[in-house]
């Protein structure tokens, strides 16, 4: 363990301890505090920040998300600063509802309960923690589960909900070559076998806004965090109105339709709108066709009233962005995780 010193957050008045081994922002994830963040590797900027006073030393990170010459200006990222003295920090991309009311990370060992194949290239990965650990999450939330062999991990949102909080359930893409979902097909990775599982983490949270209708537009494996937030809404009862368009390439491509369906009758003014951008779905396919973002485009009117939750490839989540900005939304009322596509990343939800 190295030196302790004291991190203060403006404008928020929060101040934390950390030690020089640790990140600012695994500091702050091991209190309970929730700062914004993405990858939690130096890429993407999500977590830039600015050094007000005291001094950092970084870890190696892309210049693509700080440039050298912000890092002369004092700008930092979170995720790769080290105290080395006490340091007063500006935040600029916080939500301060969300930042006080995080869960203290932990560490635990899971269990592999349960693996099947949902599609062709998704599949469903149980996990069982033993109840002593009292492992906490909030619905929407990920983890880190560490390859086995290896150092390296990979993030994943949950599609379960803390009511059952001995078993998390995930919605995995595999890629080719992929180090961790590459052993689901290979069978490297089997029912009983152990992993290293580490969180919560994440912001993709439900905010407590029920003047305004909810929008939640998915693809791919970013089905997981979602299904999360709509099974917690069943159990609250919620009333909120809201659709969850999802984007799939073909019939094949589709899974978990029968909940989702049904969801449609077990909570107050829900649609789930599954789209398929393949040109030719079949005959027996009679709904909606094209990208997710165009037929959101068609049927959705004003979206100025809307939270909206975005989950999947970046290129999709970029794509409703654009729409939803263009559309009038507030940048602060869109909330996404974006799903990376290199076999390196595997998909994690960052």
């Amino acid at each position: 363990m190295g030196d302790k010193h004291t991190i203060r957050l403006q404008p928020v008045d929060i101040e934390f301890e950390v030690d020089e081994d640790e990140t600012i922002l695994d500091g702050a994830f091991r209190q309970g505090l929730m700062l914004m963040h993405g990858c939690k590797e130096g890429q993407c900027a999500a977590c830039k920040s600015f050094v007000l006073e005291g001094e950092v030393d970084m870890d190696k990170y892309s210049t693509f998300a700080l440039p050298d010459f912000e890092e002369e200006e004092g700008w930092t990222l979170l995720c790769k600063a080290h105290a080395v003295s006490d340091v007063d920090i500006e935040l600029v991309n916080y939500d301060e509802e969300v930042l006080r009311s995080g869960i203290p990370t932990k560490q635990v060992v899971a269990t592999v309960a349960e693996l099947e194949p949902l599609t062709s290239d998704i599949w469903r990965l149980a996990l069982d923690l033993d109840p002593a650990d009292g492992f906490e999450y909030k619905p929407g939330q990920y983890v880190d589960i560490t390859v086995p062999g290896t150092d390296d991990v990979r993030s994943f949102s949950m599609a379960s909900v803390p009511s059952t909080p001995n078993r998390l359930e995930f919605m995995i893409r595999h890629y080719p070559g992929g180090k961790f979902a590459g052993g689901f097909a290979d069978g490297t990775l089997q029912v009983g076998h152990e992993l290293d599982v580490k969180g919560p983490f994440g912001s993709f949270t439900l905010r407590d806004r029920p003047e305004r209708r909810l929008l939640f537009i998915g693809g791919g494996a970013g089905m997981a965090p979602i299904v999360s937030l709509l099974r917690a809404r069943r159990e609250a009862g919620c009333t909120r109105r809201s659709v969850f368009y999802y984007g799939a390439r073909g019939t094949a491509d589709l899974f978990q339709v029968d909940e989702l369906e049904g969801l449609q009758h077990q909570l107050a003014d829900f649609a789930f709108v599954p789209v398929l951008s393949d040109a030719d779905p079949g005959p027996d396919w009679t709904g909606e066709t094209g990208f997710v973002t165009d037929v959101v485009a068609r049927l959705e009117g004003d979206l100025r009233d809307v939270d909206a939750y975005l989950c999947g490839p970046p290129p999709m989540v970029d794509a409703a962005m654009e729409l939803l900005l263009a559309q009038g939304l507030a940048e602060d009322r869109i909330y996404f995780d974006k799903f990376t596509t290199s076999a390196e990343t595997e998909g994690s939800s960052l």
